[in-house]
């Protein structure tokens, strides 16, 4: 049963940082996909970063190249996002997810296993 936990958010001025951990159980970790997305109100879900960690491919949108990196800790099966140089136009709900098929991707409708998310505040 495959299962992804998100942790971190929280409150943080315009121009912080946050880490976000995606703790993943159930699956081959090292050759699945992992993605974060968000989710603004009255917003559509936005994928942001991709890591495959077998081969450090990675993905990144537009709206966060540069300021956020995802990496994966392949021991302790855990995905994070480092985010700085936050904006208020980042708050929103962040969520991790895993995809069956193979490959880095930012597509919502690809994933099919996702965690609870986890709410991040940038305050200006």
């Amino acid at each position: 049963d495959v299962q992804l936990q998100a942790s971190g958010g929280g409150l943080v001025q315009a121009g912080g940082s946050l880490r976000l951990s995606c703790a993943v159980s159930g699956l081959t970790f090292g050759n699945s996909a992992i993605a974060w997305f968000r989710q603004a109100p009255g917003k559509e879900r936005e994928g942001i970063a991709c890591i495959v960690s077998d081969n450090d491919d990675t993905v990144y949108s537009d709206s966060v190249k540069g300021r956020f990196t995802i990496a994966s800790d392949n021991a302790k099966n855990t995905v994070y996002l480092q985010m700085n140089s936050l904006k208020p136009e980042d708050t929103a709900v962040y969520y991790c997810a895993t995809k069956s098929r193979y490959g880095s991707s930012t597509y919502t409708y690809e994933y099919d296993y996702w965690g609870q998310g986890t709410l991040v505040t940038v305050s200006s």
